[in-house]
């Protein structure tokens, strides 16, 4: 086999690969999933009024008050995450006639018109050129005037022969202000579809994108629609018996098939980098329309134009008000108040060109951003719907340093707006939805606890100060109900997907998160750097130098500990011991992941190869 047609096998092999299928909970699991997590946060809370009354370590205060207070922290993310995860409820998809048209001003009807947006900055033009051809073959079953646009802020004469060869229009600007919000500002400025759709560069619509999602539209309340960003060139892994062939023949893989037919299929190396976004999607994002909460992430999202248009005055006319405001209370202080009419209209007027006009936050995270402006406009009470379906597919970080890139992003920008422009605090969000802004934010906050959960029982054992004042049966009996309620409703709440995973990364990255809560409140600028889509060759473990010194540490610590437990040293006994150690292990287990994510590559046989060799094949 030639070098192409393996890589052709490879790609092939990823294109066989399926979007999971939405979850759909009946009475009796969601029943038993409310019921689980109530029980969980009841034990939780007996939990910690016995830590703070009876457990607490007064003679090692510095370390023990810490712990109870990130326990307490903890368990307050864990509220969150649970009650904004309580209801299953999910839309249904309007039957066709999805959305036939609208009255034009001439009173005649017309032809519903979709304006589609790929924004792009320094993407390879061939990807681009894949998802202009898998756009234009979008089904609909009505007249319909669609329009696609390459918004390049990369200014590259190649990408617009390629846009004039695909019969596309193509929009650029002579800046990049606000970067990928100053982008979709600029295609507005210069469109005027009833309906917007914005997808990256990398995004591929699959041909029923449209009557997927336009019939929600009916409702003249709903702004926007998101759909799930599914990443098809996820690593699926080496099958156990492949790997096991590799090594022992035939034998192996007979042990290998005899291995998954009694517990399951077993990959290794399958999605190295946490990638698989079902949880966020299928779950913790389609619970959240119960609230009309749920928010737009950017690709794979139908915008009504009205509305964006709509939001962006009234955000236009608060803002000049309070500019206003402040100008005309300076002006008071220096004895210059109450300027007559004409002066204050020319104040007015140069007041209204220093106030940003945009449809869409110029912000890292202006998908979040515009979300919340929307929601919070209580007069035309705009809603947005999570679809269930995938519709599209994108593709996912291939090493570790375009992973950091994009993580970074999302922290950061979360961060800036829970520190600058808390939703819990604006005016017009319903409980319902700052309970579920909460949830989205909150988490972001959680190193501050993690790290004294992962410095706890190093700490112990190589100093000997508790913190626990004893490690007793009452320890366990208080302990262990909450934890095994715990891991059985996250089994129940995200039937089949990997929650396991998804903790484990929730642990590991918070370095990352702890770089940008302290740049956000130094008042450092998040940039909005692109996701490679290329791979990296080598290994990256400078970017996880803080993990793999807290596992070191906890390795040495466990066995200093044992060692003095060995040697009959007061403070470490046999339940002090087992403890640690097995906290110790799960810190070790949670921390692995990123640590292997750093020195992954791809397998040449299984994995997809890198972006450059699947532009190659697609030519």
């Amino acid at each position: 086999m030639t070098s192409n047609q393996s890589n052709r096998a490879r790609v092939t092999r990823f294109e066989r690969q399926e979007p999971w299928q939405p979850h759909s909970f009946g009475p009796v699991q969601s029943r038993l999933w409310q019921a689980l997590v109530a029980l969980t946060l009841l034990t939780g809370a007996w939990y910690l009024v016995w830590r703070w009354t009876v457990s607490i370590n007064w003679d090692a205060t510095w370390v023990s008050l810490p712990l109870a207070i990130a326990e307490t922290a903890a368990f307050g993310g864990m509220v969150l995450h649970g009650l904004s995860n309580w209801s299953d409820w999910r839309p249904e998809r309007p039957d066709l006639p999805a959305f036939p048209g609208h009255i034009g001003l001439d009173g005649m009807p017309r032809a519903l018109s979709v304006d589609v947006f790929f924004a792009t900055y320094d993407e390879d033009v061939d990807m681009l050129r894949d998802g202009i051809r898998d756009a234009r073959a979008m089904f609909y079953p009505y007249p319909l005037d669609l329009r696609i646009h390459v918004l390049d802020d990369g200014r590259r004469p190649a990408m617009a022969q390629m846009a004039a060869a695909e019969g596309v229009g193509y929009i650029t600007r002579a800046n990049n202000v606000g970067y990928k919000a100053g982008n979709l500002r600029n295609a507005m400025e210069q469109t005027s579809g009833d309906m917007i759709v914005i997808f990256d560069a990398d995004t591929r619509p699959f041909p029923d994108f449209l009557t997927e999602t336009l019939g929600y539209f009916r409702d003249p309340k709903v702004a926007w629609v998101q759909t799930p960003q599914w990443f098809w060139d996820i690593p699926p892994g080496v099958p156990l018996p492949a790997w096991l062939g590799r090594r022992f023949g035939a034998a192996g893989r007979a042990i290998g098939r005899a291995v998954e037919a009694t517990i399951g299929p077993v990959r290794f190396g399958a999605d190295p980098f946490g990638n698989d976004p079902q949880i966020f999607y299928d779950f913790i994002q389609m619970r959240r329309n119960v609230a009309y909460a749920s928010f737009c992430c950017g690709a794979g999202s139908v915008h009504r134009r009205e509305a964006l248009m709509e939001a962006a005055i009234r955000a236009w006319v608060a803002e000049l008000e309070r500019n206003m405001a402040t100008q005309e209370a300076e002006l008071t202080a220096i004895g210059a108040g109450g300027a007559d009419t004409e002066t204050e209209g020319a104040l007015r007027h140069i007041t209204a060109q220093e106030v940003d006009f945009t449809p869409f936050k110029l912000h890292v995270s202006e998908d979040i951003y515009t979300s919340i402006m929307l929601h919070s406009d209580r007069e035309r009470g705009w809603r947005s719907v999570m679809h269930p379906k995938v519709v599209s597919r994108m593709l996912s970080p291939q090493d570790l340093l375009a992973w950091t890139i994009q993580r970074y992003k999302y922290a950061g920008g979360s961060l800036d707006i829970l520190v600058h422009d808390n939703p819990l605090f604006r005016s017009g969000l319903s409980a319902g939805q700052k309970l579920m802004y909460a949830a989205t934010f909150v988490p972001y906050l959680s190193p501050l606890w993690t790290l004294v959960l992962l410095l706890a029982p190093p700490a112990y054992m190589l100093t000997g100060a508790a913190p626990i004042d004893a490690y007793t049966a009452d320890y366990f009996l208080h302990l262990l109900p909450f934890l095994l309620l715990n891991e059985v409703s996250q089994t129940i709440g995200f039937w089949g997907a990997n929650t396991q995973a998804s903790r484990r990364w929730y642990v590991a990255m918070f370095p990352l998160k702890l770089k940008a809560l302290v740049a956000v409140l130094r008042g450092e600028r998040i940039r909005f750097p692109v996701t490679p889509k290329d791979r990296a060759e080598g290994a990256f473990y400078r970017l996880v130098l803080p993990q793999i010194g807290l596992v070191a540490l906890t390795l040495f610590a466990l066995a200093w500990g044992w060692g003095r437990n060995a040697a009959g040293a007061e403070g470490y006994g046999l339940g002090a011991m087992i403890a640690n150690t097995l906290w110790s292990g799960y810190n070790i287990v949670s921390l692995w992941p990123i640590i292997n994510a750093a020195m992954w590559k791809p397998d040449p046989e299984f994995d997809l190869p890198v972006m450059t060799e699947y532009r190659n094949v697609l030519s």
